[in-house]
């Protein structure tokens, strides 16, 4: 499996929840080791021991996996030539006994979990080292059992210091010696015991200094009556050190001359460990073992996504026997997507050895490969766009795509223009589908979805949603294409029944209207339609229209200009409007008389009289223009 399909299918999140049923590092390091398998016979083999591990704590509660850990570089140590502290022996020892419960457990278990049973004969008890052990340390320290002369050495010591204490009680009751004490107790410095004497007397009393207090005040000295015991005990402190020497060399030995069986009982015992956190696990999400095959079909029965929380609504899903190909359509946060990565990640954890939270007469296929398109890669680093990114993808799993491959694509086509993305996607379907995968695709494209029911190994499915509140209900439906969710919401919105009902059938028929209408022959009401009845036909000279912005009439003296700009004869002065601020009252031809002469209503009686003394010659009128210029000789 790619990296990629591990990270998206958030396979690892899943073994992190797995791991946290270990009770040492060793099931642990196993865990973080564990990857899906494509083999068959491997994956069955790993879902019978989940299934008897299960099966165990089920009957009996718990497993004795007390004292397991991981005790491998302590074997290290010693191989080295390093002699073993009392504390890695105690380890050992409990490491050891561990063993030895796990393979009593077991002894009656070839019935109930005859696989794990097997396992337990490989441990192999080392009960003397295990005896030597428990009998020589105790509590992390070398006991007094570990050997006869170590005992007869513990007890002069415990002699020796009896004296000296004797002695020293006696140094503080002495009437004599009250004056030189500073504080009446026994205190151990420099590991001997002394007697806090004030620093003035300090060469009144019989004694050696071991110690001056921070501020000189004090001095911690041993009185010369414990002197000679205390080099007696210094010196069977030293024997006491040799001694458990020789204890801590002789196990350090015993333990190396076992490195291999005990190497052989950390592989064993990791292996349980591994193993009953499966079973674990499995009762924590009530997980069961599933049918299992390899070649492609996949039964699911109230499945629900391993890392879910709380309620989820069951998946029953199908795929493999009808068909090869299954196109699941629906609305949008429908859950789509989610019935994309529980099938992928059941898949991985079922090859993982893992029950799975599914319903009986579940059936998963082992694949030996898995690949997932979901979500967006694009990257700052490689400079692609969204689309780009998802083609290098497509590209890279197309080129690898055999007859045992699970391929999840979320959205296929998607990132482009609609005709191409689905063309695009149709044919990636066709190629992987002849390549014998199992393909499981999401789209909002109706030409993928009429591809998918026109082909014979493809199906369509929907993910259905509540018409009523427009809240999706997560249930997949198969053999039915998704409806847009858009119509459903554009009819709560309250667009027209005949405008979604054409918009329906261009969903599956192109046949558009394209009859052309006489906007001059409608009559809209004003009510129902106001922005046709200003607009019915381009405004000409002439015509009567309504300044919504003045609210009063005027009459249309220029027609529009390339910016709709028209120029209207109002209020004795000809202003500018934009086209939409002017609704048609009456049309010229309907207003005037024909062959009627507009200049009439925006010329004044001078300015006509000029322009006609200027078409028939007049020098009167040609003397006045060239003397007041034009406009003042209208005026």
């Amino acid at each position: 499996m790619n990296t990629q399909t591990l990270e998206k299918l958030q396979y690892n999140e899943l073994k992190n929840n797995v791991r946290e049923y270990c009770v040492s590092s060793l099931g642990k390091k196993l865990i973080n080791q564990m990857m899906p398998s494509a083999h068959k016979t491997v994956v069955e083999k790993r879902l019978k021991e989940t299934a008897e591990g299960r099966a165990l704590i089920d009957y009996s509660g718990t497993i004795p996996l007390q004292g397991i850990m991981n005790i491998e570089d302590i074997i290290e140590r010693a191989e080295k030539g390093v002699i073993l502290e009392a504390e890695f022996l105690g380890y050992a020892g409990a490491f050891l006994r561990g063993c030895s419960k796990i393979k009593t457990y077991m002894k009656d278990k070839i019935f109930d979990a005859p696989t794990l049973q097997s396992y337990s004969l490989g441990i192999e008890e080392l009960k003397v080292l295990e005896e030597e052990i428990e009998r020589a340390i105790r509590n992390n320290r070398v006991d007094d059992q570990a050997s006869s002369e170590l005992k007869k050495i513990r007890r002069h010591i415990a002699l020796t210091e009896d004296k000296i204490q004797d002695k020293l009680d006696k140094f503080l009751k002495n009437s004599q010696n009250k004056h030189y004490i500073q504080e009446f107790f026994i205190s151990k410095r420099q590991d001997r015991l002394t007697i806090p004497i004030k620093a003035a007397y300090k060469n009144q009393v019989a004694g050696t200094v071991v110690e001056v207090s921070s501020k000189g005040t004090t001095v911690f000295m041993e009185p010369h009556t414990v002197s000679k015991h205390t080099q007696e005990l210094l010196t069977l402190k030293s024997e006491e050190a040799i001694e458990e020497y020789k204890v801590l060399t002789y196990l350090t030995g015993f333990i190396l001359e076992n490195g291999t069986a005990i190497r052989r009982n950390i592989e064993i015992m990791g292996a349980y460990d591994m193993i009953f956190a499966k079973a674990k696990y499995s009762k924590a999400v009530d997980g069961i073992l599933p049918r299992v095959n390899d070649y492609g079909k996949i039964i699911v029965r109230g499945g629900r996504h391993p890392l879910l929380k709380g309620t989820v609504v069951p998946l029953d899903f199908m795929i493999g026997k009808d068909f090869r190909s299954l196109i699941i359509t629906g609305p949008n946060a429908g859950g789509k997507t989610i019935v994309l990565k529980t099938i992928g990640l059941l898949t991985l954890a079922m090859q993982s050895g893992l029950h799975v939270p599914v319903e009986e007469g579940t059936e998963l296929s082992v694949f030996e490969r898995v690949f997932v398109d979901i979500g967006d890669d694009q990257s700052l680093e490689n400079a692609l766009s969204t689309f780009s990114s998802h083609v290098k993808n497509l590209a890279a799993v197309i080129n690898q795509t055999n007859k045992s491959t699970l391929l999840l694509f979320d959205e296929i086509g998607s990132g482009t223009e609609p005709n191409e993305g689905a063309a695009l996607a149709i044919a990636i379907l066709e190629e992987v589908y002849q390549k014998g995968a199992i393909t499981l695709a999401t789209t909002h494209y109706g030409e993928i979805k009429n591809f998918s029911a026109s082909h014979p190994d493809f199906e369509n499915a929907a993910m259905q949603f509540d018409s009523d509140t427009l809240e999706p209900l997560y249930k997949l439906i198969t053999g039915k294409a998704g409806e847009s969710n858009a119509l459903w919401i554009s009819k709560r919105m309250g667009i027209q029944e005949n405008v979604l009902k054409r918009a329906k059938a261009y969903l599956s028929d192109k046949a558009y209207n394209l009859e052309y209408v006489n906007q001059a022959k409608v009559r809209v009401p004003h009510s129902i339609d106001a922005e046709a009845e200003r607009h019915p036909e381009s405004l000409e000279r002439g015509d009567k229209v309504y300044l919504t912005e003045y609210g009063e009439s005027g009459i249309v003296f220029e027609a529009k200009d390339k910016f709709n700009k028209v120029k209207v004869f109002y209020n004795k002065t000809v202003i500018e409007v934009n086209e939409r601020q002017l609704k048609l009252e009456i049309k010229a031809k309907d207003l005037y008389p024909e062959e009627y002469d507009l200049s009439v209503i925006f010329t004044s009686y001078g300015e006509r009289k000029l322009e006609k003394d200027i078409q028939r010659g007049s020098k009167k009128a040609l003397k006045r223009i060239r003397k007041y210029g034009l406009e003042k000789a209208r005026k």
